[in-house]
C-alpha cells in the first residue's frame, strides 16, 4: 500500500492538532496587563496566531489592544504596553480553524460589550457547539455580529438577559450554549472565570503578591508571573475575584466531570499540572505503558520533537533500550522563509527536523510520537530516519488512533482525511511503510493518566471523543450539517 490515498493533504502540512486558544487575567496588581503579557507569552503553544488584551483603569477606563503574531513580536513593546493602564486585565492567544481564510482583526479576542451596568470584555477558550443555532437565533432577533467567532455569542445572550448584574448575565449566557468553555471575563473592578459543566477545557486560579489573582488555561502560565497555585476552578463553577475576595458559585446543574485527556497527551506544556500531577509525569507513564503494551527489540528510542519527548524516556526507561536524541528541531523555524515552491514544500519537514546522520546510522530505531493525524508527517520523517541509514524504523505512538474530529476547541480535520478513521493500524503501517506501528490502548492512557483500572466503558472519566466517538455533549451544529455519530458497529 504505497499509493496516496484520496485522503492524503498537501505535503507541506503542519500534520498536528491545534488548541484553538487560552485564556489568562490578573486583577489586583499595578499595570495587570503586563502580567497578562506574560501569562499569554506561557500559553503561547495554545495559539500562534493572533492575541488580545483589554484592561481597565479607573480614570482611562476601557483600553484594548489586538494584534496578529505572537506575543513577543507585539505586547513586549513599552509603546503598547503603556496603553493598556490599570489594576485588571484580560488576554486571549488564538490560532483559528483551519478552512477560515482571511482572518480579520475583528476576530480576535477578548471581545467587549457595553451593558447598562457598565462595560464587561470576555475571552473563551473551546468551542460552543449550538453556535450557529444560536447566531441564527440571534440575528433574526436584532443582533449584529462583528466576527465570525462562536464566542461572540456570549456577549450578544448577555446584552439580552435581565439580570442586573454582569456575573448572573454571563451565567444566563452560558446556559443557553452548548459545547466547552472556560471563560475569562472582566469588568471594571472584577475578574471573573468560568467552567463548563463538564470542565473539558482546563482554568485554574492563582494568587499573587497581597491580594492580587490570577487565571489561566494552564499552571504554566501562573509560573511564569510568580502566582501561587491555588487550585484549579471545578467544572461547573464561576468564581468572582474583586478586592482580593474570590467568591464561588455554581450556576450550572452538576455533572460529571469529562476533562480532555488530550491535554496530557499533546496540548498543555509538560511543565503544567491537573489534578496535582504534572503533564510530564503522566507522558513519561505513557512511554512505560507504550513499552509494555508493545515491546519491540531495537538498538535506539527516539522522540519525536518535542512532544514525543517525555513518553520516548519512559519507554526507553521500560524497555531498558537506550534513549538517544535522534532528531533535532530547529527551534528557530517558523513560518516558511523561502516562497514555497513544490521544491520547497518537499522539504518541508528538513526545515523544521534534522536527523543525526551519525547516531542513527545501521541502528534499530524506535521513533515515538505522540500522535498520528494525516500520517503525511510521519512518512516524511521515517524516510529521513531511512535516508540517514537506518536499519529498521518502528513508530510508537503516544495517543490512540485519533479516527473522530474534536467539537470542542481542538481543530481538527473533517474525519474523511484522518488516517485512523480510513486505515485499520495495520494498513495504516503499511502505508507509512514502516517496519511496526503500535499506538497506545485507550485503557493504557487512562492508566498512564491516573487510573489504575483503565477506562470506565460506561460513565468516562474523560472526554476522549477523538479516539471513541463518544461525544459527551452533541454536537448539534455538525449534526445540522451531515455530520454522523458513531453507530452501535463502530
Amino acid at each position: 500500500m504505497t499509493d496516496e490515498p484520496a485522503f492524503y493533504s498537501h505535503p507541506f502540512d503542519d500534520d498536528k492538532l491545534k488548541e484553538e486558544c487560552g485564556v489568562f487575567g490578573v486583577v489586583g496588581v499595578k499595570d495587570a496587563a503586563n502580567f497578562v503579557a506574560l501569562g499569554m507569552h506561557a500559553l503561547q503553544h495554545r495559539g500562534q496566531e493572533a492575541g488580545g488584551i483589554v484592561a481597565h483603569h479607573p480614570e482611562h477606563g476601557f483600553n484594548s489592544a489586538h494584534r496578529f503574531g505572537y506575543v513577543r513580536d507585539n505586547f513586549t513593546k513599552a509603546s503598547l504596553m503603556e496603553t493598556l493602564p490599570g489594576p485588571v486585565a484580560i488576554g486571549h492567544v488564538r490560532y483559528s480553524t483551519a478552512g477560515k481564510k482571511g482572518a480579520v482583526i475583528r476576530d480576535i479576542q477578548p471581545f467587549f460589550g457595553e451593558f447598562s451596568m457598565g462595560g464587561c470584555t470576555i475571552a473563551h477558550n473551546g468551542n460552543l457547539t449550538n453556535a450557529d443555532q444560536l447566531r441564527r437565533e440571534l440575528i433574526e432577533m436584532g443582533a449584529i455580529f462583528q466576527s465570525s467567532s462562536d464566542s461572540e455569542c456570549i456577549i450578544h445572550l448577555m446584552a439580552r438577559s435581565i439580570q442586573k448584574r454582569h456575573a448572573d448575565r454571563i451565567a444566563d449566557a452560558l446556559r443557553r450554549v452548548e459545547g466547552a468553555f472556560s471563560v475569562v471575563a472582566m469588568t471594571r473592578t472584577k475578574l471573573i472565570g468560568v467552567r463548563d459543566p463538564l470542565g473539558v477545557r482546563p482554568l485554574v486560579l492563582g494568587k499573587l503578591g497581597d491580594g492580587g489573582y490570577a487565571l489561566s488555561s494552564e499552571t504554566c502560565g501562573l509560573d511564569i508571573i510568580g502566582a501561587e497555585l491555588v487550585r484549579e476552578i471545578d467544572p461547573g463553577e464561576m468564581v468572582v475575584i474583586e478586592d482580593g475576595i474570590v467568591k464561588s458559585s455554581r450556576p450550572f446543574a452538576p455533572a460529571k466531570s469529562r476533562f480532555c485527556i488530550f491535554e496530557h497527551v499533546y496540548f498543555s506544556r509538560p511543565d503544567s499540572q491537573y489534578g496535582g500531577r504534572s503533564v510530564y509525569d503522566t507522558r513519561h507513564q505513557i512511554g512505560v505503558e507504550l513499552a509494555r503494551e508493545a515491546p519491540v527489540e531495537a538498538d535506539l528510542v527516539c522522540p519525536v520533537p518535542d512532544s514525543g519527548t517525555p513518553a520516548a524516556i519512559g519507554f526507553s526507561q521500560e524497555s531498558g533500550i537506550p534513549f538517544a536524541l535522534g532528531i533535532t528541531r530547529n527551534q528557530y523555524m517558523g513560518r516558511t522563509f523561502i516562497e514555497p515552491t513544490e521544491q520547497i514544500r518537499n522539504m518541508g519537514v528538513r526545515l523544521k527536523l534534522n536527523v543525526n546522520r551519525a547516531l542513527i546510522k545501521g541502528k534499530r530505531v524506535i521513533l515515538v510520537d505522540d500522535s498520528v493525524v494525516r500520517g503525511t508527517t510521519s512518512r516524511k520523517i521515517k524516510d529521513m530516519i531511512l535516508d540517514a541509514g537506518a536499519k529498521e524504523v518502528h513508530f510508537r505512538i503516544a495517543s490512540p488512533p485519533t479516527a473522530w474530529p474534536c467539537f470542542y476547541g481542538v481543530d481538527t480535520p473533517d474525519r474523511s482525511k484522518l488516517l485512523a478513521a480510513n486505515m485499520s493500524e495495520e494498513d495504516m503501517r503499511q502505508w507509512i511503510n514502516v517496519d511496526s506501528l503500535k499506538f497506545i490502548s485507550l485503557d493504557g492512557l487512562y492508566r498512564a493518566a491516573g487510573e489504575v483500572n483503565g477506562r470506565d466503558n460506561v460513565t468516562p472519566q474523560y472526554c476522549d471523543a477523538c479516539f471513541s466517538g463518544e461525544y459527551p455533549v452533541t454536537p448539534t451544529d455538525q449534526i445540522d450539517k451531515g455530520f454522523e455519530m458513531k453507530t452501535a458497529a463502530e
